[in-house]
């Protein structure tokens, strides 16, 4: 077994060698921006270790490490684009580097290539791994159209909520460990079991997103500060708010969520007190503390050693208290 930051090496060494930029230009050159401006490299870096975890290596799983940080990174131009984002991990959103239109081809053609890099494997491995992958993609999809639903709702429930990220988030993440045991050869029973620890653990993550778009650190977080309030989404620190407010502060919040100020700095700073001042700030780092441990229960029912169980849990605690 590598440490977490080998596997990043590895895979980062192998998207460097990728010939990304080809003609015509304005198609792939947004695709090699978008893969360039880093990130965490989470998915692909949870497919090779998951290999590696269940006794295979990381080398067969490049191709597949590869196809879903390009899945996802097509995703995140589609989502910048719904979104009028203006910042992506610090730098400027293809869209507004280059315009729509040419977000949208390049964003279609990354998820092609995602589905071409599927064609290195043989066999039943092609068969899972495709068959993984479709259902996976679509339920992102899913994910995407609740969260877009919701931004005209009033009614959005909490478990509602849980079920968008789930589709929107956590699928993706327990797709990318259920690709390192299925490259593995693993029996079904461990590739479901941890499909089950990535997407708990991607519950977790797309909370602790959350959490950080309205009280992450600017300089590190790499997206604008108070996205999600900008754009009146219903996130969980605002449902757990709701929940908990008195009568004058739902009245409050939900006058705020029905604005859309030129400038917004106001009703960010306004609504973030309405989150602490509610108990919701502190609601949603215990829910991020929950899952993570739901997350780790599962390893209890994978054959694995100890050793390799404990650099799961390391992998989970570090990205449940990261400030990007």
């Amino acid at each position: 077994m590598h440490t977490i930051s080998e596997y990043q090496g590895f895979f980062l060494e192998y998207l460097s060698k990728q010939k990304i930029t080809k003609e015509p230009k304005n198609l792939y050159e947004p695709i090699a921006y978008i893969l360039s401006l880093g990130g965490k490299r989470l998915r692909p870096t949870l497919v090779l270790m998951a290999t590696e975890i269940f006794g295979g290596s990381y080398k067969e799983a490049l191709d597949a490490a590869l196809a879903i940080e390009v899945f996802h990174n097509f995703s995140l131009i589609h989502d910048d684009i719904m979104d009028a984002a203006p910042l992506r991990r610090g730098e400027e959103t293809v869209h507004e580097k280059w315009d729509v239109n040419t977000g949208i081809l390049s964003g279609d053609a990354m998820l092609i290539n995602a589905y071409q890099l599927f064609e290195n494997y043989e066999g039943n491995t092609f068969k899972e791994l495709a068959q993984l992958f479709t259902k996976t993609a679509i339920e992102v999809c899913e994910g995407q159209q609740y969260d877009i639903d919701f931004e005209t709702r009033d009614d959005v429930t909490i478990p509602e909520y849980i079920k968008m990220i789930e589709y929107k988030t956590a699928v993706l993440v327990g797709a990318a460990m259920k690709m390192g045991a299925i490259i593995a050869g693993v029996s079904t029973h461990s590739s479901n079991s941890i499909y089950d620890f990535g997407r708990l653990l991607g519950l977790a993550f797309q909370l602790q997103d959350d959490y950080l778009d309205a009280f992450g650190d600017p300089d590190t977080f790499g997206k604008q500060i108070g996205g999600d309030i900008i754009e009146n989404k219903k996130t969980f620190l605002y449902l757990k708010s709701l929940e908990y407010a008195s009568k004058d502060e739902k009245k409050q919040l939900a006058g705020l969520f029905s604005l859309n100020p030129d400038d917004p700095s106001d009703k960010i700073s306004t609504v973030k007190h309405l989150f602490e001042s509610t108990g919701a700030k502190e609601r949603t780092r215990k829910e991020i503390e929950q899952y993570t441990q739901k997350a780790f229960a599962t390893l209890n029912h994978l054959d694995i050693s100890d050793s390799k169980k404990d650099l799961l849990r390391v992998f989970g605690s570090k990205l449940m208290n990261r400030s990007v």
